[in-house]
């Protein structure tokens, strides 16, 4: 590994750690203060976390913070397939450490913020799909096309977080990261249905970034010439 790739797969690192431990941290604090938070404070957390890291550390990284994210970039050309194992690499061991962290600060004996699903399986690997699909699909916008506002970037990503949380939290944990749920269940123990965590969010980002360069690609044919994209 070049000192470069060295220093981007850090950032990632970084960053995910800081979602595993903010963002389980604040499940793992409402669990244990009685609903202090509430769905939609836990909520919020998430998306804050994820948009205060990536005004930190995207110019560094691009701030995937998410394997999904990292091959879905790599499935259209916008990333590469060499860094990919690194930046996944990265991931999964900051969420680890971030879920030990966990554990230890905060004396937790519980799921430690593991995705948990409430409604049937194949309606759960629907859910992280399509819930999956819009963050790519939003991700993918302002990450690769020149007319998006790229300095909202944080604001447009982190809103996407928290919007797919409040609506899909009760649900199935609305997960959309298989890094995020493979930490806390690797550590607490809690891995029921751990499968569909990490193979709907990989589906979803694909989908996602996929549907969303085609239509890009849409928009740079002439007007005269766009029926025959679209």
């Amino acid at each position: 590994m070049d000192g470069r790739l060295l220093r981007k797969t850090v950032a990632e690192f970084i960053g995910t750690f800081m979602l595993v431990l903010v963002g389980c941290g604040a499940i793992v604090v409402d669990a244990q203060m009685g609903g202090a938070l509430g769905h939609v404070g836990v909520s919020l957390t998430f998306g804050l976390v994820i948009m205060v890291m990536i005004y930190a550390t995207g110019h560094l990284s691009g701030a995937h913070f998410n394997p999904a994210v990292s091959i879905a970039f790599a499935t259209i050309g916008r990333f590469s397939w060499r860094e990919v194992p690194f930046y996944i690499l990265g991931q999964l061991a900051a969420a680890l450490l971030g879920a030990l962290a966990l554990k230890v600060l905060l004396a937790s004996d519980g799921s430690l913020g593991a995705t948990v699903s409430t409604v049937p399986m194949e309606s759960a690997f629907a859910i992280e799909v399509l819930l999956t699909f819009s963050l790519m699909f939003v991700i993918t916008s302002v990450a690769t096309d020149a007319r998006a506002e790229g300095a909202m970037a944080g604001l447009a990503i982190g809103g996407t977080v928290a919007m797919a949380a409040l609506m899909g939290g009760p649900l199935t944990g609305a997960s959309m990261n298989p890094a995020r749920s493979l930490g806390p269940a690797l550590i607490s123990g809690s891995m029921d249905g751990l499968w569909l965590y990490l193979v709907a969010p990989c589906v979803g980002a694909v989908l996602g970034a996929v549907v969303y360069r085609w239509t890009q690609s849409c928009e740079d044919v002439p007007p005269s010439d766009a029926s025959g994209c679209c």
